[in-house]
């Protein structure tokens, strides 16, 4: 396909730069994607839309920005196994070496090769009409989900089923999660699906506040405060809850995260950066909690997840709550800054309405 399109950057002075860029053409063990959805995510706004403050896997080569593109294949390059023109994708984030130990795994974020290279950090990603994918990267969209849908999976849900598998969850389990913003929000969603008794949310923004309640994500949502771990610990019998994750990334929201885990509790970090400060014995060692950190996922789990939503009838798109064209890209990642919002997304076509 020849030609050109549009694809946005991020110069790292809070602006996005729209630019005529050439359409790409697959090569080996390539496809071609047409963008239906490509969503923001907040690391983007945090290593890169600010400015560019990300190392290795988070530095920005002045690529299409988008980690989290879903889309359709028009054209496909020699060597294509599986995906066919006209399928219906996800593309898994991080495009591995394919043949190292975490690649193996499926874990192409932690790939050791520097082969590696993330779609929307270090080659170009959804924030254009088309995007170039290595057919590997790509998870099959099923019908019953639409492309915003796909986009949330791509990496935020793919995140946050990864934390949620790491310290399981089930009906038996009462679970906090601190800061509701769009992987926040995730976590309660998909807690839900998996039967937790007691869902119990920390945020301070007043529109998310709002949209988990309008929603009917979480059972109690708590304002941030000196007095959150009593206030958890009072609904749950003084207990605490079996499970914490906080996507928060402050300091006293990671603390409470452990102080309102109940003994043998587990507690996933989410959230990136920022630091964190408890006491191990008191906090950890004595009530024998454990806490995991989580990164993005696998490309089988995602690949799992995808089931599960269908299985579920469950649409990440709920948390979607603004959508722009292309054009208006600026706007979208501006928003997205602010915070004011759940998820925001580019969208073409169909999925703009």
């Amino acid at each position: 396909m020849e030609g050109t399109m549009k694809g946005a950057y991020l110069p790292g002075n809070s602006t996005v730069a729209l630019r005529d860029c050439p359409i790409p053409s697959p090569g080996y063990g390539q496809v071609l994607v047409k963008m239906k959805a490509s969503t923001i995510c907040g690391s983007d706004i945090r290593a890169i839309y600010r400015e560019h403050v990300g190392k290795g896997p988070e530095g920005y080569q002045g690529v299409i920005a988008g980690h989290e593109p879903s889309g359709q294949v028009v054209e496909e390059g020699p060597g294509i196994r599986r995906f066919k023109k006209g399928s219906r994708v996800i593309v898994y984030h991080i495009s591995g070496c394919g043949v190292c130990h975490d690649c193996r795994m499926g874990y192409m974020i932690s790939c050791s090769s520097p082969l590696r290279a993330a779609y929307g950090w270090q080659r170009d990603g959804g924030m254009a009409e088309y995007i170039l994918c290595d057919e590997k990267d790509l998870v099959e969209l099923p019908p019953e989900l639409t492309y915003a849908d796909g986009a949330q999976v791509a990496c935020g849900f793919g995140t946050v089923f990864e934390a949620i598998k790491k310290v399981g969850v089930s009906g038996a389990d009462n679970v906090l999660v601190v800061g509701l913003g769009p992987v926040g929000l995730a976590v309660l969603m998909l807690c839900r699906a998996m039967g937790a008794r007691k869902l119990i949310g920390i945020e301070g923004n007043p529109v998310r506040v709002e949209l988990a309640k309008k929603l009917g994500l979480a059972d109690h949502v708590l304002s941030p405060g000196q007095g959150n771990v009593e206030e958890v610990l009072g609904l749950t019998g003084g207990r605490g809850v079996e499970r914490a994750f906080d996507a928060s990334a402050s300091d006293q929201g990671r603390a409470t995260a452990i102080r309102a885990g109940r003994q043998w509790g587990k507690i996933a970090f989410v959230g990136e950066g920022g630091t964190v400060n408890f006491n191990p014995s008191p906090d950890i060692i004595h009530p024998q909690k454990t806490i995991y950190g989580s990164w993005v996922t696998s490309i089988w789990l995602m690949e799992d997840l995808v089931e599960k939503l269908v299985q579920w009838d469950l649409h990440p798109e709920l948390l979607v709550t603004h959508r722009f064209s292309l054009e208006k890209a600026e706007e979208a990642y501006k928003l997205m800054a602010e915070g004011n919002c759940g998820k925001v997304a580019v969208c073409f076509d169909e999925e703009l309405k």
